[in-house]
């Protein structure tokens, strides 16, 4: 059960909302209410946006060192480790990602914590650069100021920790906007804050639906939005953000490719892409669902995974063995069905999958579902499905699954199959996406930087990369050195 559900974490205490006004959590796997939290509505914004304004503009959390922010940083970082396998339980009774898969997610975002914190000791918030003129010269990196943090469903622990940790090492205060559908992550973010005496009003928790988060991104005392979701929700963020030029980093849908080359191990690219595929249920923004493989090897491939797929244990998220959990909500069930019937209606070849698994009666299931003989027009290889659904599509030469690789809309991940890394890295500079794994590998991607080309978002999450749309950069002049710089 999630502390504390029916508050809010607004100015360093717990608080009592506008009106009595709550969301139902569903287990997805049981369809049965796991817990109510407390509804947002404009007031409770306002009256969050006013704590971290009053916090940033007044308090002193932006005027301390790097270091000293660090120390909280490490702190919360510490109290998520030391829970995160109750964070992990929660988080699978909310959207049914399987128990195993949550407690080493929910680990990996507390370390996330821990390596901001890090880097205080090496990032220069000041560089000195002498300037020709015989004038004295600094870039100095302060904190954009008040930020709004809107995350989704899918990975609320790992995203509150790529957008929390980096802003607040910067020396901005935020505002950290909850899911409707997953609140716990933030409700154990905002305890864990609250426990290792961050300042008040430097972070701030609530839970909202649309209207109320358009408020917040709306609101002028605002001055950065950070948001993951869909690329419908992202354009109207950043038609808002344009009006009063605020600043937005938005990590938005995809639609990636696997490109499979002529000498790639195939049980390899079966093994990588049927774990893809289950990996939350399909639910992963940079899931590699459109697999590009040559004309000759297609069948070979489509063999593999859905021999693969057939053996995919789904079922209790909870339940020790069980290797893929339903879907989040009915909706997203809804919508993978809709999709699947529309592979089927343009031709696509039903391969394996597409149905509710045998004996799983309650929940929002669906078994593994491989489509073949895709083209890259269809549907189902152009829209983002968020499920356990891939599409082979065949090709004819190496610059033919580039073309393909690239003709789409997204442009968030994708993988190169071969065992020769020069060969991966050059397809991969050919590829016009944010990040490339050879063969699938991807773990690295948040320490160097994450994030997408055309619509699949503006701006980077992860690594150094992800602390600089925190920043703003300020240089300075003056006729000698500061003292604390001579």
């Amino acid at each position: 059960m999630i502390a504390n559900a029916d508050m809010f974490y607004i100015d360093g205490q717990w608080t009592n909302p506008s009106t009595g006004s709550k969301f139902a959590v569903v287990t997805p796997s049981t369809e049965v209410l796991f817990e109510e939290v407390a509804e947002a509505f404009e007031p409770d914004i306002a009256r969050a946006v006013d704590a971290a304004r009053r916090a940033f503009d007044l308090g002193p959390w932006g005027r301390l060192a790097p270091r000293e922010r660090a120390g909280y940083i490490k702190a919360i970082g510490d109290l998520l480790m030391a829970r995160h396998q109750e964070i992990a339980r929660a988080w699978s009774n909310e959207m049914g990602i399987i128990l195993p898969a949550a407690e080493g997610v929910s680990a990996w975002a507390a370390s996330a914590w821990h390596y901001y914190a890090s880097l205080a000791e090496t990032f220069e918030f000041e560089k000195p650069l002498p300037q020709q003129s015989g004038n004295f010269g600094v870039l100095v990196r302060e904190p954009v100021g008040v930020v709004a943090a809107i995350i989704p469903w899918n990975a609320p622990p790992l995203l509150v920790a790529y957008k929390l940790a980096p802003a607040l090492l910067a020396g901005c205060t935020v505002i950290l906007k909850a899911s409707p559908e997953a609140p716990s992550a933030a409700y154990a973010v905002a305890a864990a804050a609250h426990e290792a005496g961050l300042p008040a009003g430097v972070v701030n928790v609530l839970t909202a639906d649309r209207s109320a988060s358009e408020a917040l991104v709306r609101n002028p005392a605002v001055d950065k939005v950070t948001f993951t979701g869909s690329g419908a929700a992202g354009k109207k963020i950043a038609s808002i953000c344009g009006e009063r030029i605020a600043r937005c980093t938005l990590e938005l849908g995809g639609k990636s490719a696997a490109v499979v080359l002529d000498d790639a191990d195939l049980d390899l690219v079966a093994d990588v892409m049927t774990g893809n595929a289950a990996l939350m249920t399909g639910q992963v923004c940079a899931a590699l669902t459109r697999v590009i493989v040559p004309r000759k090897r297609h069948d070979q491939l489509v063999d593999a995974i859905a021999a693969r797929m057939a053996q995919v244990a789904v079922g209790d998220p909870l339940e020790q063995g069980t290797q893929m959990g339903p879907l989040a909500m009915r909706r997203q069930l809804d919508r993978v069905q809709s999709y699947i019937a529309s592979g089927k209606s343009q031709g696509a070849r039903l391969v394996c999958g597409g149905e509710r698994p045998a004996g799983l009666d309650r929940g929002f299931y669906i078994e593994p579902t491989l489509f073949a003989d895709v083209s890259n027009q269809m549907t189902i290889a152009r829209e983002e499905i968020f499920g356990p659904v891939l599409s082979v599509i065949p090709a004819d030469d190496e610059d033919s699954m580039i073309a393909i690789a690239n003709d789409s809309d997204f442009g968030l991940s994708g993988g190169v199959f071969t065992p020769d890394a020069d060969r991966a890295y050059h397809i991969a500079r050919r590829m016009r996406t944010g990040t490339v794994g050879q063969n699938g590998d991807a773990l690295d991607f948040f320490n160097i930087a994450f994030g997408g080309f055309k619509q699949s978002g503006i701006g980077r999450e992860g690594g150094v990369e992800g602390l600089m749309p925190f920043l703003e950069t300020k240089a300075i002049v003056t006729a000698r050195p500061p003292a604390h710089l001579a």
